[in-house]
């Protein structure tokens, strides 16, 4: 073998993995105003059905489409009501807020550390919410209401968003064992986050499959 002759080492290619979402303090303010806005529309037209309601039992809003998307089922249904006061007013109420958070924040507004602990009681709050009417669609009313479901999404996201952010800011301090699981969610956010509705699309097509395997 000759004395000159050279080796080549081998390069071990390993999988880019992909990185945290260290942004997510650059595109926080855009998810609150998204999901705000969302939220406000939807809330302003189940307000208007709601109040037409009121006025006319008969009334029957323009999201009423079949049997099982119909808008007027859900909101004549009562599961709707917090306290007797129906649930688009407080999203009326909250969601003003949370756009307002955004801007502020695009604007260069820091907030301090239980603020943002009590946005993510909130958040909590109204997803559990948004978890118990879909609940209640689903199991009690049998009826979809779009304007509720775009609402749950929102809803949704924000909660989800909002946690990732505390955690990785570390306004909610989280055990070292669960250190794996929150750079595991940073990793994967939009992964899991689509993950999970999938899961609600398919057990919804398959719990009211007696409907939409007739339409589609």
């Amino acid at each position: 073998m000759p004395k000159n002759a050279k080796t080549t080492a081998k390069k071990v290619v390993t999988p880019a993995r992909p990185e945290p979402l260290t942004k997510l303090g650059t595109i926080m303010p855009w998810l609150l105003i998204i999901c705000g806005v969302v939220g406000i529309v939807a809330s302003i037209f189940l307000a208007y059905d709601q109040v037409r309601i009121w006025q006319n039992p008969g009334y029957v809003p323009a999201c009423s489409l079949n049997p099982l998307v119909n808008c007027g089922s859900v909101i004549t249904s009562g599961k709707g009501e917090l306290f007797h006061i129906p649930g688009p007013l407080f999203g009326l109420l909250a969601y003003p807020v949370i756009v307002t958070v955004g801007v502020a924040m695009l604007a260069g507004a820091k907030f301090k550390r239980w603020f943002w602990q009590g946005l993510q009681l909130g958040a909590a709050g109204g997803v559990l919410f948004a978890l118990w009417m879909f609940w209640e669609s689903l199991f009690q009313i049998h009826a979809l209401c779009p304007f509720c479901l775009s609402v749950d999404v929102a809803m949704y996201v924000l909660f989800w968003y909002v946690t990732l952010y505390n955690l990785q800011q570390e306004h909610i301090k989280s055990p070292t064992w669960f250190k794996h699981c929150v750079e595991f969610s940073l990793r994967h956010h939009l992964d899991i986050l689509v993950a999970w509705f999938l899961i609600v699309i398919a057990y919804t097509l398959y719990h009211f499959w007696y409907f939409f395997g007739q339409h589609l």
